[in-house]
């Protein structure tokens, strides 16, 4: 799997329902002209997931953006779907604490 220029790395979907989402079937950024759905996603050195967007005909419709603690649990997860913003909180047991 490698990233284009921007540091992005496209997908085709995900699997499961936590967070962080888990995105499956890695394409590669030549074949994305022929789709008209897909993920992007960005990554930090430790390859968690930072970002990820589902993309719909050029525009993000799905938005999550996670933070992370110091020693790597999920601590904030904000998603923005269309003009909603949700913010989930989690706990150092990686328990979440505001939905």
């Amino acid at each position: 799997m490698q990233a284009d220029s921007d540091g992005y790395y496209y997908f085709l979907t995900y699997s499961g329902v936590s967070l962080p989402l888990k995105l499956t079937s890695p394409l590669d950024p030549n074949d994305l002209a022929n789709r008209n759905t897909f993920f992007r996603a960005r990554y930090d050195e430790a390859e968690r997931l930072l970002l990820c967007e589902k993309m719909v005909y050029g525009e993000v419709e799905l938005r999550h953006a996670y933070e992370y603690r110091a020693e790597g649990g999920l601590a904030r997860a904000l998603i923005l779907m269309g003009e909603d913003e949700t913010e989930v909180l989690f706990d150092e047991n990686g328990k979440q604490t505001v939905a």
